[in-house]
């Protein structure tokens, strides 16, 4: 059992369904869904709860107490008619539902260990010139190998709580110098996953627990956990500003498993024959180097 300290209860899950709801609502305006507008004098930004209740086709007193976030009982096809009118992504129409039917996904209320198979860890060193690590819930890093840890550091040497994304970017100034140009995104991403992962277990003390110190202490998570976002992150480019080898442009692909662990091996790779991938090859070299020499690796994840 973990011990680290965590508040008795975790998110407030009625809290979280009403939030993102009027948050959904909110932005959104009439002319996105065909109705007027009324003109300036509107005094609300988004759609009223009456018209979201008349474009999915329940009543207003219904859509009401289910913003309010008393979504017992409700089904599956009020569910999907409500994020047809909210026009919500895959991603956030599962928030909505995790967050409106949590009995519905009692496989998900218990949370999976964040161990790493060993056959996980071998592919992860098989991998000597790819970074790759594997991420868990809470955006815990749960293994690397040795090129991630030249490319985004020594997490080796870092207590095991702060193997975490999510305080790494918020808190690790670092970090923040890494990802130079795209770490407003990167932050936008993690609040994000963050959100999806507080959907699923918001019971979880140790999530309500990193929810709670990050926003005490990063002003910027506060903004971002406040505005509901949920979005899958697959692929996509990063740039990085290293400080051994300066500008590199990275694709990343996240790749999921789907053996319930609900982690996920992200690798980064630069374009053939581009200065980031010549960049690569000079880190590679290094930590070939590196780890020829007598003493403790720094690249292998938790066990």
């Amino acid at each position: 059992m973990d011990d680290t300290p965590a508040p008795a209860e975790g998110l407030d899950r009625r809290a979280e369904l009403s939030e993102f709801l009027r948050t959904r609502r909110a932005r959104l305006k009439p002319g996105d869904v065909g109705l007027p507008s009324y003109g300036r004098h509107r005094r609300v930004p988004g759609l009223r709860r009456e018209e979201l209740a008349q474009l999915a086709g329940v009543s207003v007193a219904y859509y009401t107490r289910l913003e309010q976030g008393n979504g017992r009982n409700v089904s599956t096809e009020v569910l999907d008619a409500i994020a047809r009118a909210l026009r919500l992504t895959a991603a956030e129409h599962a928030h909505l539902t995790h967050l409106a039917r949590p009995t519905a996904h009692k496989k998900k209320r218990v949370p999976p260990t964040q161990s790493l198979r060993p056959a996980v860890r071998q592919l992860l060193d098989a991998m000597d010139a790819v970074p790759a690590y594997v991420v868990g819930r809470r955006t815990d890093i749960v293994g690397w190998n040795r090129m991630a840890a030249a490319v985004f550091g020594d997490w080796a040497a870092l207590p095991r709580e702060r193997r975490n994304w999510a305080r790494l970017v918020f808190l690790d100034q670092a970090v923040r110098e890494l990802f130079a140009d795209t770490w407003d995104q990167k932050a936008s991403d993690i609040v994000s996953f963050l959100r999806m992962d507080a959907g699923c277990y918001p019971n979880d003390p140790l999530l309500s627990a990193l929810v709670g110190e990050l926003s005490v202490k990063s002003e910027t998570f506060r903004r971002l956990w406040a505005t509901h976002d949920v979005r899958e992150k697959t692929h996509g480019t990063k740039q990085l500003r290293h400080p051994l080898v300066g500008e590199l442009t990275l694709a990343f692909e996240n790749l999921r498993f789907t053996d319930g662990t609900e982690q996920s091996l992200v690798t980064y790779h630069a374009e053939p024959g581009s200065p980031s991938a010549e960049a690569l090859r000079l880190l590679a070299s290094w930590t070939a180097e590196e780890a020829e020499r007598p003493g403790p690796t720094t690249s292998l994840g938790l066990s």
